[in-house]
């Protein structure tokens, strides 16, 4: 950590850095845990390029998740433009009942709600910036097409990383909408972001989210993303459905889902993921 970084954490918690060690992790921040003078220790990203908003943005999403009392999530303890300040979380090792706390606290974090599809300012995914602002007409389609996809399309096709079969593919699909998102169902709140690097276990056992992208949306997605990458056992979403039935047909969704996380990852990391996308629009009958 540089001296700049440093007396910036200083400035935001009011105190002396005594040490600071690097942490693992993460493809966009650099990450510490920090010792203060008066002995604690906080977790800290630092990034002196980060986009403007990105980390005032990420603290707003942690509150708005702990609003809900549903599972755990780090405490904000300072946020600038380049640093954020958390809680520091001592690993723990999960119990015998850690994926059933998840499953049935990641149904009550979605059925606390969220005041419709959106949020009430935009954020980020990744170093992505994710717009949340209401779409031109009402419900979860059009917020899925306008604000989630259309924009992950336009970037992977100005990137020259979509070929024209993907792209006919995608624009039947955006037209389909209506008909695929399932029956609709109140704004469920959103992690964001929730792979299995986004899940920890803090000490002694608890389920704690990190690094949302927060918004209001449709539930499913959460859930998608959580299939899509691994990480989560069978038994977490056998909790999940035990809380909150999904409707059915909810399975046949899911690539529809993860379809925005895959666009993501092409426009973040580039072309390793097309096949992935190209498999899931197979998937969907488009492709």
């Amino acid at each position: 950590m540089d001296e700049s970084a440093r007396q910036e954490i200083a400035r935001l918690l009011g105190q002396e850095v005594k040490r600071v060690a690097p942490l693992s992790g993460g493809d966009i921040n650099e990450a510490w845990r920090v010792e203060l003078a008066d002995g604690t220790s906080v977790f800290a990203k630092t990034n002196s390029r980060a986009s403007a908003g990105m980390f005032r943005s990420e603290a707003r999403g942690l509150s708005w998740l702990a609003e809900a009392k549903a599972l755990h999530v780090p405490g904000v303890l300072g946020v600038s433009e380049r640093a954020l300040v958390l809680e520091h979380l001592e690993p723990g090792r999960p119990g015998r009942d850690f994926d059933e706390r998840l499953g049935r606290g990641l149904a009550a974090l979605h059925g606390t709600g969220a005041p419709g599809f959106g949020l009430d300012h935009d954020n980020f995914i990744g170093s992505l910036a994710q717009a949340n602002a209401k779409a031109s007409a009402p419900g979860w389609a059009a917020f899925y097409r306008e604000r989630r996809l259309l924009p992950q399309v336009k970037l992977a096709v100005d990137a020259g990383f979509v070929s024209p079969r993907m792209r006919r593919a995608l624009s039947t699909l955006l037209d389909q909408l209506e008909e695929r998102v399932g029956p609709p169902e109140p704004a469920s709140r959103l992690h964001g972001d929730l792979w299995g690097g986004n899940l920890v276990c803090a000490a002694p056992a608890e389920p704690c989210l990190i690094d949302p992208a927060v918004y209001g949306g449709h539930r499913e997605v959460d859930l998608a993303m959580m299939r899509l990458f691994g990480g989560f056992s069978a038994r977490v979403f056998a909790a999940y459905e035990e809380a909150s039935p999904l409707a059915p047909g909810a399975e046949e969704r899911f690539p529809l889902y993860q379809l925005y996380y895959l666009l993501v990852h092409v426009n973040l990391f580039g072309v390793g993921y097309l096949g992935q996308l190209d498999a899931v629009l197979t998937r969907l009958g488009v492709n």
